[in-house]
C-alpha cells in the first residue's frame, strides 16, 4: 500500500510540475494565473489620508463613505482589478495596476467628491455642502426601505424651488434618462438616482422611495453623505512602478530563488543522504503547492512575497531536519532502521508544531499591522508554514517508511549513522555552554552596547519611508552628470537631494529628497527635469513618496508588533511548557531584536519598511530555535532525574545544536543568492532575515538556555539538582530506567 501511495504521489509531483510550469489544456501556467503586485506587473498606489476629528463610529462610516466614491472613479479609468482597500483607521490605499499616468490617476483619487441635484433641463438646484444628512428608514406606503434626505439652510430654500418647478414640469428635457418632473441626483457626472416629485418639497426634509432593499439604500444613502464629505484627502504615501523594472525584478528574484532552492536540495543530499532525499522529494510538492494555494485564496504575489516563498522553504527543511534527528538518534540507541523512523516521526512531531507555531503568531501579527508589501510577505510566509508542516509529516514520511523496508537502503550507513553509533556528519564533541554563560553576556552586552550606541550617536539611517521624503528613478539612456542633475533639482527649489548611479552600465539614477513632494511639486520638477536631458515620460521608471506621518505610523506599528507577537508567543509557551522557558525565550526575541538594530546602527544600513517585517521574521524564526533546544530539556527532564541541571541543559543542547546549526545554514543559503540577485526591495527584507538568523541561532544557544539555567537556580529549592518541573519534585524514590542521554 505504501509503495502504492508513493507511485500516486510521485506522479502527482510531475504533473503539478509540468501544469506550474506549462499549462494542461485549458488550465494556463500558474505565472499565467497569478495576480502580480504593482511592483512586478507595474502601476500606482496611492495611500490617501482623511483630514477629519471624526472618531469611532463617525470616523468609520464616513471612511466607508469615502472608499465607495473612489472606487466609482477607480472604475471609470478603465484599468483590470484595481483594489480600494480602508487601511488601519483613517487612511484608503488604492492601488492601480497598468495606470499609465500616475500624476493624472491621483489626481482623480484624490478631489472632492462632486454631488449635484439637477432638474432635468441639467439646471443646478443645489450640491452637495448643502446636505445635512442622508439616511434610511422603513417605507411605510410602498413597503422595502426609503432614503432620507436633510437640508441646511440654503438647501432648503434651494430645494423648495427645484421641487416647485419639477413638479409643474415647466423644463424641456435634455438629460436622458431623467423625466420632466424628476430631480436627478448626480456624483461624479454619474446618476446614482432619479427620483420623480410628487410635490413641491419646502420644509427641508424629503425621502426618497422605490421599493429599495435594504442594502441598496444604506448604498444610495452612503453616496449621497459622500458628496458632502467634510473631509479633505491628503497623499501619505504613493508610488510608481514601471512594468520593466517589475518584469526585471522578478526575473532575477526568480534565478536567485531557484539558485537558493537548488543549494538546499544539494545541502540536504549530501547531510542526510537517503533521508535528504525523501525531503527533496517534499519540497518538490512544497514548491508548486505554495504559489497554487496563494493562487487558490486570490493572494497577489509581490517582490517580498517571493522573499516569504524562499524563506519558508528554508523553514520547511527544519521540520525535516527536526525528524532527521530523532531517527538518528532512534538508530544510535540500537533500533531498527525501519522501528526508527516510525519512532522518530512521532517524538518529532511536537517539537515542530510548538515551533512553527511560534512563528505564525509573529507572522499573524505582521499580516493584521503591516501594510502593502509587508501583508504580502506574512501571507506568503504563514502559507508556506503550513504546508512545511504537511510535506515534512505526511510525504517525507512515506518515502522514508519504503526506504526503510528496503535492504539495500534501509542501513544505517544510508540513513547517516555508523556501525559504531556516531552520525556520519556531527559533532564528535559534548560543548559545556552553561559553564561558559558569564562569557557569552559579556560579549552580547559588548556588541549591544557598542552598536546602539553608534546608532544613536551618529544616528540611524533612516529610509525615506521613517523620514517622509521622495524618491525617483529615471532611465537617462547614458551616464548622466549627477551635478547637472543636482543643478536642476535646486533651481526647482530641492536642496541636499542624494542622487546616485543604478542600473547597467550607470544609465539610471535614483534621486532620494527627504522632502515630501506633493503631486503638483512633481510633476513641475519632473516638467524641468525631462526636457533638461532629452527624456520623455516613459524615462520615469519609479518614484515614491511618503508623508512625515507614514514614518510615524511605520515606528508606532513596529514596536507594538514586537509587543504583541511576544506576548503571544509567551502565552504558548507558558501553556505548553511552563512560565522559566517563556521569560528565557522573550528574553532571547528581545536580545535578537536589539542585535539585529545594534547592527543596523554600527553599520549604518537604511532603516525602511521591509525592516519591520525583518524584525517580526526574525523573532518568529528566533523563537523557532530555542523551542526546539527547550523541548529537548524538558524530555530531558524526564529521563535524567539524578543529573544536575547544567548538564541536563549542556546534554540538550549538544543534542540539538546540528540541527540549529543546519537550519540557519539551509536557510541562509536559500536567502543569500536573493541578497545578490533580487534587487534593492528584495534586499531590503532580506538584510535583516540573515543578520536575524544568526542571531537567532546564537541567542538560542548562548543566551535563552543559560538564562533558563538562572532562573531555575534562582527560584527553585536550595540544593535541588535536576530540572524545574513539579514532577522531579515529587519524586518518592528513583526509577531503575533513571539516568543521563549522552
Amino acid at each position: 500500500m505504501k509503495k502504492f501511495l508513493a507511485i500516486l504521489v510521485t506522479v502527482f509531483i510531475i504533473l503539478l510540475w509540468v501544469v506550474t510550469l506549462t499549462g494542461l489544456g485549458g488550465l494556463g501556467p500558474i505565472m499565467d494565473r497569478t495576480k502580480l503586485g504593482l511592483d512586478l506587473s507595474g502601476g500606482v498606489y496611492v495611500v490617501m489620508e482623511a483630514q477629519t476629528e471624526a472618531t469611532g463610529a463617525e470616523l468609520s462610516d464616513l471612511m466607508k463613505q469615502t472608499q465607495l466614491v473612489i472606487e466609482r472613479r477607480v472604475n471609470e479609468m478603465g484599468l483590470s482589478e484595481p483594489i480600494v482597500t480602508i487601511e488601519g483607521e483613517n487612511r484608503i490605499r488604492v492601488e492601480l495596476p497598468g495606470a499609465d499616468d500616475p500624476e493624472e490617476a491621483i489626481r482623480n483619487i484624490g478631489k472632492t467628491a462632486q454631488l449635484r441635484f439637477l432638474l432635468a433641463d441639467g439646471s443646478l438646484v443645489l450640491d452637495g455642502s448643502m446636505v445635512k444628512d442622508a439616511g434610511v428608514a422603513i417605507d411605510q406606503q410602498n413597503g422595502g426601505y426609503a432614503v432620507t434626505l436633510e437640508f441646511d439652510a440654503a438647501g432648503t430654500a434651494a430645494f423648495a424651488e427645484g421641487t416647485k418647478t419639477a413638479f409643474a414640469g415647466s423644463v424641456t428635457p435634455t438629460i436622458p434618462g431623467v423625466g420632466v418632473k424628476s430631480i436627478a441626483i448626480v456624483l461624479d457626472d454619474d446618476i446614482v438616482s432619479a427620483p420623480n416629485v410628487d410635490e413641491p418639497i419646502l420644509n427641508g426634509s424629503a425621502q426618497i422611495t422605490g421599493s429599495f432593499g435594504e442594502e441598496e439604500a444604506i448604498t444610495l444613502a452612503r453616496q449621497i453623505r459622500a458628496g458632502a464629505l467634510p473631509a479633505e484627502l491628503l497623499e501619505v504615501n504613493s508610488s510608481v512602478q514601471s512594468a520593466t523594472i517589475g518584469i526585471d525584478a522578478l526575473k532575477m528574484s526568480l534565478i536567485g530563488g531557484a539558485i537558493g532552492v537548488g543549494l538546499v536540495l544539494l545541502l540536504m543530499l549530501v547531510v542526510y543522504r537517503i533521508m535528504g532525499l525523501a525531503a527533496n522529494i517534499a519540497l518538490l510538492l512544497y514548491i508548486p503547492g505554495i504559489f497554487w494555494i496563494l493562487n487558490l485564496f486570490g493572494g497577489v504575489l509581490t517582490l517580498p512575497g517571493i522573499a516569504g516563498v524562499i524563506l519558508s522553504i528554508g523553514m520547511a527543511v527544519d521540520a525535516n531536519v527536526i525528524i532527521f534527528a530523532r531517527i538518528r538518534e532512534e538508530i544510535r540507541q540500537g533500533k531498527t532502521v525501519r522501528v526508527a523512523v516510525g519512532a522518530g516521526f512521532r517524538r518529532a512531531m511536537g517539537t515542530i508544531i510548538d515551533s512553527q507555531i511560534t512563528t505564525i503568531i509573529a507572522a499573524v501579527v505582521l499580516y493584521q499591522l503591516g501594510t502593502g508589501p509587508v501583508r504580502g510577505f506574512a501571507m506568503t510566509l504563514i502559507i508556506g508554514i503550513l504546508l512545511s508542516i504537511f510535506t515534512a509529516a505526511a510525504i517525507t514520511q512515506i518515502y522514508l517508511l519504503i526506504a526503510s523496508e528496503n535492504r539495500l537502503l534501509g542501513t544505517n550507513k544510508f540513513f547517516g549513522v555508523k556501525d559504531a553509533g556516531d552520525a556520519v556528519i556531527g559533532l564528535k564533541k559534548q560543548i559545556a555552554f552553561i559553564g561558559r554563560r558569564r562569557v557569552y553576556y559579556i560579549i552580547t552586552l559588548a556588541v549591544l552596547v557598542v552598536g546602539l550606541g553608534v546608532g544613536f550617536i551618529r544616528g540611524f539611517n533612516l529610509g525615506i519611508d521613517f523620514t517622509g521624503g521622495t524618491m525617483m528613478q529615471l532611465e537617462m539612456n547614458e551616464q548622466a552628470d549627477l551635478a547637472a542633475v543636482d543643478g536642476v533639482l535646486r533651481e526647482n527649489g530641492v536642496e541636499n537631494a542624494e542622487i546616485i548611479y543604478a542600473g547597467e552600465n550607470n544609465s539610471q539614477i535614483i534621486i532620494r529628497t527627504t522632502d515630501s513632494l506633493e503631486n503638483e511639486e512633481r510633476a513641475a520638477l519632473l516638467d524641468a527635469l525631462l526636457p533638461a536631458f532629452g527624456l520623455e515620460d516613459s524615462s520615469v521608471l519609479a518614484f515614491e513618496q511618503f508623508g512625515p506621518s507614514i514614518g510615524d505610523l511605520l515606528k508606532k506599528n513596529a514596536v507594538r508588533a514586537v509587543i504583541l507577537a511576544s506576548i503571544g508567543m509567551l502565552i504558548y509557551i507558558i501553556i505548553r511548557f511552563e512560565w522559566k522557558f517563556g521569560v528565557a525565550s522573550i528574553v532571547g526575541v528581545f536580545h535578537d531584536v536589539l542585535i539585529l538594530i545594534a547592527f543596523y546602527g554600527l553599520f549604518h544600513v537604511p532603516v525602511n519598511n521591509p525592516f519591520i517585517a525583518g524584525v517580526l521574521t526574525v523573532v518568529g524564526y528566533s523563537i523557532n530555535d530555542t523551542i526546539v533546544i527547550f523541548d529537548r530539556i524538558r524530555e530531558n527532564l524526564k529521563v535524567m532525574r539524578k543529573s544536575k541541571l547544567e548538564l541536563l541543559i549542556d546534554t540538550s543542547i549538544n543534542q540539538t545544536v546540528f540541527r540549529s546549526l543546519m537550519t540557519s545554514l539551509t536557510t541562509v543559503l536559500a536567502i543569500v543568492p536573493l541578497l545578490i540577485f533580487g534587487g534593492d526591495v528584495i534586499r531590503q527584507f532580506t538584510m535583516p532575515l540573515i543578520v536575524g538568523i544568526a542571531a537567532g541561532a546564537a541567542s538560542s544557544i548562548f543566551i535563552c538556555s543559560p538564562i533558563y539555567y538562572d532562573i531555575c537556580r534562582a527560584f527553585d529549592r536550595p540544593g535541588y539538582k535536576g530540572g524545574s518541573g513539579d514532577a522531579a519534585r515529587r519524586r518518592k524514590k528513583p526509577r531503575p530506567e533513571d539516568g543521563a542521554v549522552v
